[in-house]
């Protein structure tokens, strides 16, 4: 950290087979996020569909439009990079996936305590995402690729927002309703 901005600071050193390995990890990274950020634009509609509150709806269908933006934006990012567009399976977000499946097929349909399942397996997911871009951006800032880090802090912070609006619908009324229900 800077003494006097608190901004962070990145070294230039680096060792001529470090950089090069930490770019194929950057890039690894970079379609492992591809691939769940387009296995959710399958799945977000199954969710939104599955859910009754209509501010869940609501907040689930704005996320599905921002991450197909966030699709694009990592098309941005291979292309900046010169690599061929490709995704790489991301075995944490199919985890995911299936325990938002599991929580819908476990739960009665039309119920708020669906509803909070679908909540907390979207925040799982948004909590992965956060933690993926977070560490992306620094290693995009680490490599010297501002232009990328930029982008993948634009999908950071919409990330976050989606996670604090899913706490916020949750908190409106939701999780009332379920310790209300039999």
């Amino acid at each position: 950290m800077s003494k006097e901005t608190g901004e962070p600071q990145f070294s230039t050193k680096t060792s001529p087979k470090a950089e090069p390995a930490l770019l194929e990890l950057f890039t690894d990274g970079i379609k492992d996020i591809y691939w769940a950020e387009n296995h959710l634009v399958k799945t977000l509609p199954e969710m939104q569909l599955a859910a009754t509150s209509k501010s869940l709806v609501n907040a689930i269908g704005k996320h599905l439009e921002e991450t197909k933006v966030h699709v694009s934006r990592l098309e941005q990012v291979f292309d900046i990079l010169g690599e061929k567009v490709q995704a790489q399976k991301c075995d944490a977000m199919e985890g995911l996936s299936k325990e938002g499946e599991g929580i819908i097929e476990s739960t009665e349909a039309g119920t708020a305590t669906r509803d909070v399942g679908i909540i907390l397996a979207s925040q799982k997911v948004e909590h992965y995402e956060i933690a993926t871009y977070g560490g992306l951006t620094q290693l995009a800032k680490t490599l010297g690729l501002d232009d990328v880090a930029e982008l993948l802090y634009q999908t950071l912070t919409e990330e976050k927002a989606a996670d604090e609006k899913l706490t916020e619908v949750a908190e409106d009324d939701i999780n009332y309703k379920a310790a209300e229900e039999a």
